[in-house]
């Protein structure tokens, strides 16, 4: 099978994400779940970040503009950049968000179930995102 998808709707908004998700981020889906896999446009405020997850099989980030970090749980923060491309493993517990005095898009190519946890404590953020 061949799906071919055109882009972002002109009719469709952005979508505020907030559940899941601390400060303030917008998403643009620019392909609906297909297979088990979406793919969206995430944009991150300064200092803004996505709660502890996991997905089931794995999640790839396109950074497309500004800087921000991704950390595994355990692990020190990683800074990344427009321009990298990063690879997170199947059920490994990860956050990932814009730093403090940047704003960030990626787009997000998520692999199976997403499994939200916590939020990142912003004692724990701005520690580790120094």
């Amino acid at each position: 099978m061949v799906k071919v998808f055109r882009g972002r709707a002109q009719a469709t908004p952005s979508e505020q994400r907030s559940a899941t998700f601390t400060g303030t981020v917008w998403a643009d889906p620019i392909m609906p779940a297909t297979e088990n896999v979406m793919v969206g446009n995430v944009f991150f405020s300064p200092g803004a970040r996505t709660h502890w997850h996991t997905h089931d099989v794995g999640q790839v980030l396109n950074v497309l503009a500004g800087r921000g970090f991704v950390c595994r749980e355990g692990e020190e923060p990683q800074e990344i950049r427009a321009g990298d491309v990063v690879w997170i493993s199947a059920n490994e517990r990860h956050w990932h968000g814009a730093a403090q005095d940047s704003y960030m898009i990626h787009m997000a190519i998520s692999i199976g179930k997403t499994n939200w946890a916590e939020q990142v404590a912003d004692a724990d953020y701005v520690q580790q995102g120094d």
